[in-house]
Order: structure tokens, then C-alpha cells, then sequence
């Protein structure tokens, strides 16, 4: 499988992905090797991805504990405080072996220590993979206020392995599944169609290029945000706020990402079917694809409204606005959408239609 080319590194897959380290680390003399897991990756990927990288490189393993809720400045610090112990300087390196919140909160590690190291994203879920891969995205929460802090900033490669998938549970892939629907839903209606009947890890490794390749497109237009990358968004600013509340509260099951953006999804597109034509027939598959897929949840009405105060936490907020990504069809996104407030209890009542 090709390589796929970002304005500034490459995402390289499977046996290509362990050619380009190597060859890498063979021809660039970093003081020090640092390998960032969590109890995880550090029990199911951690000794093959060394075998097949790292036999000749000295390294130190640095574990955080998995989970959105470690995902802090606490947590960056105590990286910090150990980069600085183990005489990291600004000639080491950082690979950020997992999932998303330990690539997202290792690129920000190594982006902030020194003034920046460089740094390896080794995704080893389907969502860091489809996701984080692309876009140089790094940072952590505040509270349950989701990537409030962090600066975007490119890794030096990125290396896709599917094989590390094999250690994920099934609710694990349908999380990052979630994401690659996304892509669908906001750039291409007949890879939503292929998705939609097709999903299955045999044909994964087309699957995940593909979103890669589609995400890369998007990026590379507008890497910093300022008008198309803003698509990347649906369903994500109602589907933010329901993660950071069920993050917040103990009462509640914490929901994996993808789960939280699936009803996010649902409820933007109930938006647009009001505001930007989106037909009913299409509203209906996307709830229809999304509920087959993920758990429905049962909100009250003192959750609702405590999902909506948190969007004024949403960081594509600008002069006190919240802007919405809506569809005016499958495949056609809409940015920059201002949203009637009584239209979200609509939106919220039609989800829990059954």
C-alpha cells in the first residue's frame, strides 16, 4: 500500500510502516529513544512493534494510565518530569505507541518539552488511525472539557499497523468506525454506502486508507482550520459536549468517542434537515445507521440541558457564536451553521423517536 503524503510527513502502513522507521532511525543520530504506552499497548503491542523497530536502538519505555480521564496537564507533567529525569534533550525522540489519547497527549509531551522534540504517532486503535493520524492535532482535556489545550504541530512520520487491531474489542472498533462513517456522511455518499453494508475487519486495511486518503485531502487545503477542515467537525460539537458529560459524571457510563459522535451525528443531522435541506430519507439513514450500530441512550431532561451549556466550551466558537458543520445532502457539508436554540430539544426529542 502507497505511502500517503501530508504537506509535511508521511503516513506509511504495515511493513512499509516498519521499513521507514528503521531506515529512519538508521540515518538520524538521536541522543534518546522514548516509547510512550499505556497498560495496554505496553502488554499487546509494545514487544512486537520493538522487535520489528528498535533492535538496534537503545530506549526507555514511559507507561501512562489509559483512559480519556487521564488525559491531563497532571499526566503531561508527570511526562515531563520524567523526560527531564531520564535526560531527554532536544535531540530525542518520542514515539507514542496507542490510541488516541496517547498519541494526542504524547505529540503535545513532545511538542511543549524544550520547546519541541520530535515525535512518532504509532495509532494502535481504528479511531487514532482513521483520526488522529492526519492533521497534527495535539493536546489534552480540561476537566471533562475535551482537547481545551493544545497546539497543532506535525509528528515526524506516522506508521499504520493493522495488525495492532487485533488486541481491540469489537466496542473499541465500532468507536473508530464511527469516524470513518464521518467521512462518508461529509465528503463522498458511496463510501458512506460501502461502509454502511460493508464493514468488516478483512477488508479494513482499503477501509482505513481510504479515510486516511479523504481526511489527508481535507487537511491539506486548510491545515489550520480556517474554512474546509471545518467539515471535519460534524457531528462533533454536540458530540463533544454528551462526551465531556458523561466524562463528568459517575453516575454515568462513560461513552468511547466515536459512541458520543454517533448521537452527535444524529443530532446535526436532525439540524440539518431544518436548516440545510437535508431530505428526510437521508436523515432517516443516518439514524437508522448510527442506532443499529450504537447504544441509545436514555437522556433526561436536566442531561439535555446540561449537555447544551457546555457548548459554549467548544473551541470552534468564535465572538461568543457556536458554529455548527451541517449537510445540505450526503456527501455535502455545510460550515458555519448558527443554530435556532429551540431546535436543539427538537433535535434531542427525535433521537429519542424510536
Amino acid at each position: 500500500m502507497e505511502s500517503v503524503i501530508t504537506d509535511t510527513y508521511a503516513v506509511h502502513f504495515n511493513q512499509r510502516a516498519y521499513d521507514a522507521i528503521n531506515d529512519h532511525l538508521a540515518h538520524t543520530a538521536y541522543s534518546k529513544v522514548f516509547v510512550l504506552v499505556d497498560e495496554n499497548t505496553k502488554r499487546d503491542c509494545l514487544e512486537d512493534f520493538t522487535k520489528a523497530t528498535l533492535n538496534n536502538t537503545d530506549f526507555e519505555v514511559l507507561e501512562v494510565e489509559s483512559g480519556e480521564k487521564n488525559k491531563t496537564i497532571a499526566t503531561c507533567i508527570q511526562l515531563w518530569e520524567a523526560l527531564s529525569e531520564k535526560d531527554a534533550d532536544r535531540k530525542s525522540l518520542l514515539i507514542n505507541l496507542g490510541g488516541g489519547v496517547v498519541t494526542d497527549m504524547g505529540g503535545f509531551v513532545a511538542s511543549t518539552f524544550k520547546r519541541g522534540i520530535a515525535f512518532i504517532n504509532v495509532p494502535t486503535s481504528l479511531l487514532a488511525m482513521v483520526d488522529a493520524s492526519i492533521g497534527g492535532k495535539t493536546g489534552v482535556d480540561l476537566g471533562a472539557l475535551k482537547n481545551q489545550i493544545g497546539v497543532i504541530n506535525q509528528p515526524i512520520m506516522v506508521l499504520i499497523v493493522s495488525d495492532f487491531l487485533k488486541s481491540l474489542g469489537e466496542r473499541q472498533l465500532q468507536s473508530g468506525y464511527a469516524e470513518m462513517l464521518k467521512h462518508g456522511l461529509i465528503t463522498d455518499a458511496g463510501y458512506w454506502n460501502v461502509l454502511k453494508s460493508h464493514f468488516d475487519t478483512k477488508n479494513i486495511d482499503h477501509l482505513i486508507y481510504t479515510s486516511v486518503t479523504i481526511k489527508n485531502k481535507v487537511v491539506l487545503q486548510d491545515p489550520t482550520e480556517q474554512h474546509l477542515r471545518k467539515i471535519l467537525n460534524f457531528g462533533h460539537t454536540l458530540g463533544h459536549a454528551v462526551e465531556s458529560y458523561f466524562l463528568e459524571h459517575i453516575a454515568y457510563e462513560t461513552l468511547l468517542h466515536g459512541e458520543a459522535i454517533a448521537i452527535g451525528m444524529i443530532l446535526e443531522g436532525y439540524l440539518s434537515k431544518s436548516l440545510t435541506g437535508l431530505s428526510d430519507a437521508e436523515l432517516t439513514d443516518i439514524k437508522d445507521t448510527f442506532l443499529k450500530r450504537y447504544p441509545k441512550i436514555d437522556f433526561k431532561e436536566n442531561d439535555i440541558d446540561a449537555i447544551l451549556a457546555l457548548l459554549k466550551f467548544d473551541k470552534k466558537n468564535t465572538h461568543g457564536n457556536i458554529n455548527f458543520v451541517l449537510l445540505k445532502d450526503i456527501g455535502t457539508p455545510v460550515i458555519d451553521v448558527k443554530i435556532p436554540h429551540e431546535l436543539f430539544a427538537d433535535a434531542f426529542a427525535y433521537y429519542a423517536q424510536v
